[in-house]
Parts: structure tokens; C-alpha cells; sequence
């Protein structure tokens, strides 16, 4: 829905093509997103500079696409409500209600949807 490019955190990039997380990257930069992929082993996804961890996050970020599992987002829990976004996305298969409830209470929009179907019928 949103028409303005926004700062989207991809928790959970992939450097393979054929991942649902590297074909989001993909999408997000050509909606002209600017896009800051977090991977804790690679250096650079689709030409973009990969962050480790949250933690190295240092801008105001309004949407985190999740692609990692409930049993890893919910370690990331501080770090997610210390980024503060304004949205954050949990993608098919990375549910996780606990964590989704943590930042309701901080006043975080919450969706569980897929980030390529948003993007490919402009509900991003």
C-alpha cells in the first residue's frame, strides 16, 4: 500500500537465488526499497553489504521481514524491540505468537504474510 520507498530488513537473507529470502532482497531493490539483508556468514547478497547480526543495524528501519525460524526469532527478541520498526512481516513458516505479541505491546504492526505476494500486488 505504501507508494514511498521504505528501509526493509531482510532477518534471514539468503545469497542462493532460488530462496524465498534472496528472491524478496531482489524484489525489494527493484520496488526501490533500500534493503539491508541480515546474515550472520556472508559478506554480500545481490551486490548488497550483508549486516551479522540486528545489533549492526544503525538506521531507522520501517519494515523486518522475517525468514528465520520461531526458535531463532526468539532470541532476537531485544534486538527486534530495540530496532523499534514500524512493521515487521513473519513470512510462511516463521510464526511465531509470543514474539509477535512482544511487539504488539511495543506498538509494532504485526503481519503474517508473504513478502513477495505483498510486493507483486502493491500491498507492501
Amino acid at each position: 500500500m505504501n507508494t514511498e520507498a521504505e528501509t526493509v530488513v531482510v532477518l534471514g537473507a539468503s545469497p542462493k537465488p532460488e530462496r524465498y529470502s534472496n528472491q524478496a532482497v531482489r524484489l525489494l531493490l527493484e520496488k526501490g526499497h533500500r534493503v539491508i539483508p541480515v546474515h550472520p556468514a556472508v559478506d554480500k547478497i545481490e551486490s548488497l553489504p550483508v549486516v551479522r547480526n540486528l545489533a549492526e543495524v544503525e538506521t531507522t528501519v520501517d519494515t523486518v521481514t522475517i525468514y528465520v525460524s520461531a526458535a531463532i526469532s526468539s532470541g532476537l527478541q531485544n534486538e527486534l524491540l530495540r530496532l523499534a520498526p514500524q512493521r515487521v512481516l513473519f513470512n510462511p513458516g516463521a510464526e511465531n505468537p509470543s514474539l509477535q505479541d512482544a511487539l504488539r505491546e511495543r506498538g509494532v504492526r504485526v503481519q503474517e504474510a508473504c513478502t513477495l505476494v505483498l510486493l507483486k500486488t502493491d500491498q507492501f
